[in-house]
């Protein structure tokens, strides 16, 4: 049941995924940073431009585990009502985190593609990728956030995930994919033998692959034409 890690992950679900090969207007979107490994071996495989999709999760201040909800690139917030329910917190605790994660989530999209405009997401076939699906608090963000571009289809697809979330999740996206819902879910991490955190200077080295090796596919298409 384990994957061996993200890139493993990430050549299973590029199987999975194969029927979007070569797709016209086909955009991979990552949620940094795990899920950029992940995408990496999927955007590959399908012959797709990849971009990182950042959202932050707003951590309950103690239990930063716990997600209060989530904000994404384009101003969007989600909040998990249940939570914020349940544990009585108040308005003013979610406006502080989120303005904080709101400094972190434009670094990282500084320190990701510096002045590099995001991929336009318009009238695309968008996969939107992670490394699993515990609560779904940020993938929920980045499909609000998606929707305001305007793509033409949202596919959310992860190696792993829980199977309430995934259920959930199925109704905002236009399609799920998910390779493994294991019961009991407990983490996404218990499930990789190797889940060390990816850096930011990963997920740039990423990203310059792809771009340079998108750029080498194309070419080769045009001398193949």
């Amino acid at each position: 049941m384990l994957f061996r890690d993200r890139t493993e992950a990430g050549q299973f679900l590029a199987a999975r995924l194969e029927c979007f090969a070569d797709l016209p207007d086909l955009l991979v979107l990552a949620l940094p940073r795990g899920g950029v490994p992940v995408a990496f071996e999927v955007a590959q495989a399908l012959h797709a431009p990849l971009d990182v999709f950042v959202v932050r999760k707003l951590g309950l201040p103690g239990n930063e585990e716990l997600a209060m909800g989530a904000i994404a690139s384009g101003g969007v917030r989600v909040v998990n009502d249940e939570v914020v329910r349940v544990l009585g917190v108040p308005d003013a605790i979610i406006e502080q985190v989120a303005a904080e994660e709101q400094v972190e989530l434009e670094r990282r999209e500084r320190a990701y593609r510096g002045d590099v405009p995001a991929a336009d997401a318009h009238g695309k076939t968008v996969i939107l990728i992670d490394d699993g699906l515990a609560t779904g608090t940020t993938m929920r963000a980045a499909v609000k956030a998606l929707r305001a571009q305007q793509p033409a289809r949202i596919v959310v697809a992860v190696p792993v995930g829980a199977a309430q979330t995934c259920a959930e999740l199925a109704l905002e996206a236009d399609e799920l994919i998910c390779l493994r819902m294991p019961e009991p879910f407990q983490a996404v991490g218990i499930w990789y033998e190797d889940f060390e955190q990816t850096t930011d200077a990963e997920v740039r080295e990423f990203l310059r692959r792809a771009t340079e090796e998108a750029a080498l596919f194309d070419r080769l298409y045009t001398v193949g034409l």
